[in-house]
Order: structure tokens, then C-alpha cells, then sequence
């Protein structure tokens, strides 16, 4: 069949809609009157009895080839096979007009065919049924009903559409996640092991080792810990992207555990003054680990983007409004609105640093997700050539001030 009319049968406007076509095909096809009103007639009373059991029937509207002629055909899928009776007084009428009538069951759905010979005086050519099917896509609506089912028929398609996009991109995403995992693990021993004979052939001594060798060493050191820092990212976003972090929360003195964090991490940036400014102390409810994390992440960046100026600032406030901020502030290269807007998104690298300085864009998206699921919220204040102020805040576990 070359089908070129299509008519989903959902309520009784459809059956109007159904008979309009019908009869607009016939004369597209310059058939008779009396051949247009019979075809048209048969549809009818098939589509109301359709209509009447089911919101699912089809109709469509086309040409049969044979030997050397063509049929006008009409093919009416009803639906489930039982919800149409072909004894029906409907069908029976249909079976009296058209000359040919037949009923099948198709994947559990009943099929009625009807067809009306065309006479060979009619030429039937390629051309003209490719126009006839451009003709009947591209007119204009029937009715005013018809003008809004093709409105939501659109957006249906679309939406289905869409969905199929998003379960497609969530599919590479879990693809993407299984290859960082597995892709991690994987490098987590070599990289360890590699560090571990560094630091055996260190130990070793100078009497085993040139000044040059034992220099070449530390930097096969140093790059192998920063290898191990970029998988330990990697495998956070995994965990992050399947579920969430492991937590274990313990309650402690705010003021405490950002001294002792600043004091650990003033050792990885050497090149660099660390001031702390401690306010009011509180009791928080926080991962030592995870937070750890996020000092280490944040103050990172600061110094790393901060090679004209060696002077950071670590500041705690209590509020009653936020529980306990911490603010991270550097006198470094700063950033635009349109990257503070993207900081905290995964593998988002600034435009003023993606050429000059390396990284994954992760340890902000990684800091970000630990605060939320710390109860926090994190932000960021910054302009260009004037450095940067994240922030982020944790909710007071007490309270009372800490003792």
C-alpha cells in the first residue's frame, strides 16, 4: 500500500475528519461522485463504529498497486483484536458499498482493507502519487480541530524526541562514568608504585645518587602525587555521577579544624603567606576528610592562580543566617562574570587559564557537591586582575558556641 492520508481515530470530530479526507482523495484522483460518496460513506461507518470501543484506531488513506492498475484503499487498524465486532451494524453497511472488504489479525490487532478498483482511464504515475502525498502534507488544515491536533500531534514527536535524547545522553553518561572508573582504578596502582620506587631511590643517599639524579627523582615524585591527586578527582566524579560521596560526619569545634586544615595545607603552597581570621566559634557536623578536600581544593587554586602575589586569606564568620561562612580570598588573576557563572560546573576551565595552566576543571564541581551535601551552599565574588573570594558556609550543628 502507498499510503498518503493518515488519521488517528480519538473521538467523534475524528469521524468529520476521516470523511472530509476521504472524499478530497476521490477527487485529487478525479473519481465520480458516486465513487467519492461510497468510499467516503464506507469509512464513515466503519470509523464510528471504531470510535465508539477504542481511542487507538487508525485509519489511513491510499493507493493499492496490482498488476497493471491501481485500487483506492483504506486500511483501519482497530486496535485490540476484540475490541470490534465485524457483525456490527457499522461494518455490515461497509461490507454492502465497497467491492472489495476483508479483515485480518495483525499483531494482536484487527485489520479491515477496503478497496475500490480505479478505472485505467485514471493514469496513475510516480510523479502524480508523489504529488498527490505532497499535496495532502502540505495543505492546509481541514478544520479548526484538525489545526490543533497537528499542533500537538508536533509537540508530541517532539517531546518523545526529546525524551529519546535525554535517555540516549543519560546512556553515555553511565558509559562515560563505567570508563572513568574502570580507567581509574586501573591507573591507581602503576601511579602508586611509581611513587613508591621514587621514594626508594631517594631514600638511597647521596653517595648512590648525583645532585642531578636525586633532582630528577623528586620531580618524578612530585608529578606522580599529582597524577595520584587528578585519578582521586576522577573516581569523586564517578561516585558523585552514580550516587553520592561516603560521609562520615563527626561534630567539632569550626575554629579547631580550619586551624589545623590551614596549618597542613600552608606546607603545599610554600611560595605563599596563609593568613587566618578566625570569628566566633561554633560546633559543626562535617567529614573531616571531604572538607579537607575542599581547603585543599580552593586554596590550591588560589595560589596556583596567584603568581604576582603570595598573600591569601582564610576568614570564619558566624551568622545566624548562614551558621558558620568560610571565605578563601587571593590577589590573583580574578575571573569574569561569565566564568563565575560556570566555576562550579564539571570540567569548566576559565578562558583567562586554560592555556596556561593545567587541570581538569573538577576540584570546584567535587568542593561544590561536598558542601551541598553538607547542607551548605558555596559562591564565588571575583574581577579580573583583582583575585577572587569563594565562599562557602556550613550549617551550625548547636546553638551555643562551641567550648
Amino acid at each position: 500500500m502507498i499510503e498518503i492520508v493518515r488519521i488517528t481515530l480519538e473521538n467523534e470530530m475524528d469521524l468529520v475528519l476521516a470523511h472530509k479526507k476521504a472524499v478530497s482523495l476521490g477527487e485529487n484522483l478525479q473519481l465520480t461522485l458516486t465513487t467519492q460518496t461510497v468510499f467516503a460513506a464506507a469509512i464513515s461507518e466503519i470509523a464510528r463504529e471504531v470510535i465508539e470501543r477504542t481511542n487507538t484506531g487508525v485509519i489511513i488513506l491510499g493507493l493499492f498497486k496490482e498488476t497493471s492498475t491501481y485500487s483506492l484503499q483504506a486500511k483501519i487498524e482497530c486496535g485490540d483484536k476484540d475490541c470490534c465486532n465485524s457483525k456490527e451494524t457499522g461494518f455490515l453497511y461497509a461490507q454492502k458499498l465497497v467491492p472489495s472488504y476483508t479483515e485480518s489479525i495483525v499483531e494482536h490487532k484487527r485489520i479491515i482493507e477496503l478497496k475500490i478498483k480505479i478505472p485505467t482511464s485514471i493514469k496513475i504515475t510516480p510523479a502524480s502519487i508523489a504529488k498527490l502525498i505532497n499535496h495532502f502534507e502540505n495543505i492546509l488544515p481541514f478544520t479548526p480541530y484538525e489545526a490543533v491536533k497537528r499542533k500537538m500531534s508536533s509537540m508530541d514527536q517532539l517531546t518523545k524526541q526529546q525524551e529519546e535524547e535525554l535517555r540516549h545522553s543519560k546512556y553515555l553518561d553511565e558509559k562515560k562514568n563505567d570508563f572513568i572508573s574502570m580507567a581509574s582504578h586501573e591507573l591507581k596502582t602503576p601511579v602508586t608504585i611509581i611513587k613508591a620506587y621514587a621514594q626508594l631511590a631517594k631514600s638511597s643517599g647521596k653517595e648512590n645518587c648525583s645532585a642531578l639524579v636525586q633532582n630528577f627523582i623528586s620531580k618524578i615524585e612530585d608529578q606522580a602525587g599529582k597524577l595520584n591527586s587528578l585519578i582521586k578527582q576522577l573516581l569523586d566524579v564517578s561516585k558523585l555521577e552514580r550516587d553520592k560521596l561516603d560521609y562520615k560526619m563527626e561534630l567539632l569545634s569550626v575554629n579547631t579544624f580550619v586551624e589545623e586544615v590551614v596549618t597542613l595545607i600552608r606546607h603545599a603552597v610554600p611560595k605563599h603567606k596563609v593568613k587566618l581570621v578566625l570569628g566566633e566559634d561554633a560546633l559543626v557536623s562535617l567529614d573531616t576528610f571531604r572538607m579537607e578536600q575542599v581547603f585543599s581544593n580552593i586554596l590550591g587554586n588560589a595560589a596556583k592562580y596567584s603568581p604576582d602575589s603570595d598573600q591569601i586569606t582564610v576568614k570564619t564568620t558566624l551568622s545566624k543566617e548562614k551558621g558558620i561562612t568560610i571565605s578563601i580570598k587571593d590577589e590573583g588573576l580574578g575571573m569574569s562574570k561569565e566564568n563565575i557563572q560556570k566555576v562550579f560546573e564539571k570540567f569548566h576551565r576559565n578562558d583567562e587559564v586554560v592555556l596556561s595552566y593545567a587541570g581538569l576543571g573538577l576540584g570546584l564541581y567535587i568542593s561544590s557537591k561536598i558542601i551541598n551535601e553538607h547542607g551548605g551552599e558555596i559562591w564565588v565574588e571575583s574581577e579580573i586582575d583583582r583575585g577572587s573570594t569563594f565562599h562557602f558556609s556550613i550549617p551550625v550543628a548547636e546553638s551555643r558556641v562551641a567550648v
